[in-house]
């Protein structure tokens, strides 16, 4: 296998204790790989340390003690020079839950141009970014109008292509629909598989939506700061008890394959995240059940 993009092992952040108190544990003992090109939701209760584990991935925050390694660049000791922690955020890029807080001009193209002419970006590749950006997240349209005039999708879509422009290899969603509606989710959720399964670029989505993380590759649980399940979608949502205990659910396509297992219908298959797989193991299901009783 080649080496993973993103490497943890025993990574470990405390937050700093007001007036002298101990600090307290967000993270502990986190070891995971994630490979490039990779679409992996992470999922936990609120608190349970999830954006924290986010924001050390670009060194919004430096981990406490373990090793952190993102594209080859040890994060582990925190003392990258500018330069490097310039570069490092070129590659990594965060898109935060409420868009408002990532637009920073009045009019959407020179918004979407912000990161990349702050890094020296020159013409005519500038211009040339912004357009791109803007196609691939569908706002080409809107390039000319001012940000406040759009929905929360469309909001989310421009700060997105902010990002964009700059080229990273990997984005972190942290909790990005959080504030949508479902169209304005749906609208960021189809940018986010797009920008992975066709520009072949490495997703991290921190979600509690359990629907978002069904489409993922892999769901990461993270509870109390530790990991407790990394697999599939289809593996951790077979897993509903435990995914209960820790306050989290499964999608409703899964819950109603386990409900009808305890009720007693014999239902084959692992393909319970998605409505697609939960559909085909009832037809399945019911057509056996009907050629049987035939």
């Amino acid at each position: 296998m080649t080496e993973a993009f993103i490497h943890a092992e025993n990574l470990t952040f405390s937050y700093k204790g007001s007036n002298g108190a101990d600090d307290i544990p967000a993270l502990t003992n986190i070891s995971l790989d994630i490979q490039k090109g990779e679409y992996v939701a992470v999922l936990g209760h609120n608190g349970s340390g999830k954006s924290t584990f986010a924001k050390l991935l670009n060194l919004i925050l430096e981990p406490t003690s373990g090793t952190l390694i993102v594209g080859g660049t040890d994060l582990s000791s925190g003392d990258l020079s500018e330069a490097e922690l310039i570069a490092l955020r070129r590659r990594v890029g965060m898109v935060f839950q409420n868009p408002d807080n990532q637009l920073v001009a009045t009019i959407v193209e020179d918004d979407v141009a912000f990161g990349p002419e702050n890094l020296g970006v020159p013409m005519p590749e500038l211009r040339e970014r912004v357009d791109g950006a803007l196609a691939t997240v569908g706002m080409s349209e809107y390039a000319d109008r001012e940000p406040h005039h759009l929905s929360g999708g469309q909001k989310q879509r421009v700060a997105i292509a902010g990002i964009l422009a700059m080229r990273p290899e990997c984005i972190i969603f942290d909790e990005s629909t959080a504030m949508l509606d479902p169209l304005g989710r749906r609208e960021v959720l189809d940018t986010i598989r797009a920008l992975n399964r066709e520009n072949g670029m490495t997703v991290i989505n921190i979600t509690h939506y359990m629907n978002e993380a069904a489409l993922a590759d892999r769901v990461v649980v993270i509870n109390d700061g530790t990991l407790l399940m990394d697999g599939t979608p289809d593996e951790v949502f077979a897993r509903r008890d435990e995914l209960r205990a820790v306050g989290l659910e499964v999608p409703q396509c899964a819950e109603l394959i386990h409900r009808l297992r305890e009720a007693g219908v014999p239902i084959e298959g692992t393909a319970i995240s998605t409505a697609k797989g939960c559909a085909e193991l009832l037809v399945a299901a019911f057509s056996k059940r009907g050629n049987e009783n035939g």
